[in-house]
């Protein structure tokens, strides 16, 4: 039986609300991207038969309405028209190391590229590669051969900001 659409999205919400964090920088833009991921999920929510998760159907409506977004004339004129720097993307001040570094990988992932963002989402939240796979729409080697590269991304990463403040 197929769960009530409010409440699929209610206990669902916090997976929408990461794939706004890690889409978009400012907290207008956040808001915008779930209200669109919210209407996009209702739009197909008819079609949602109840053959996988609700949350691998909601992963997977929310990163292609994140990766749609940018494609969206209105988002390429603001990637062109707004320097980098411009965007406010300082985190809450975090209350301990663990913050720290969970600020710091958001920031380092804001900057990849919609696929590996959404990989590496799926990943922190311990999906299968099988269900990366099927969400994202590669196959499952793919998945283990990206995950391979973003890992060698953030110690690379990691390595020159620990370069930069020693």
């Amino acid at each position: 039986m197929k769960p009530d659409f409010l409440s699929l999205i209610s206990q669902n919400q916090g997976v929408i609300y990461k794939i706004c964090r890690i889409y978009r920088d400012s907290e207008e833009d956040r808001e915008d991207l779930f209200q669109d991921v919210v209407y996009q999920l209702w739009r197909s929510y008819p079609a949602f038969k109840g053959d996988s998760k609700p949350s691998t159907w909601i992963y997977k409506v929310a990163l292609s309405a994140a990766v749609l977004a940018f494609r969206s004339p209105k988002e390429q004129f603001r990637r062109r028209h707004l320097p980098w720097e411009s965007i406010d993307r300082s985190a809450p001040s975090p209350a301990s190391a663990a913050n720290e570094r969970a600020a710091w990988l958001y920031e380092v992932i804001a900057t990849f590229d919609p696929v590996e963002k959404a990989i590496v989402t799926l990943y922190l939240e311990e999906y299968s590669y099988k269900e990366i796979a099927e969400i994202v729409g590669i196959t499952d080697n793919h998945v283990g051969v990206k995950i391979s590269r973003i890992k060698d991304k953030l110690k690379e990463r990691a390595a020159q900001e620990g370069d930069n403040n020693g």
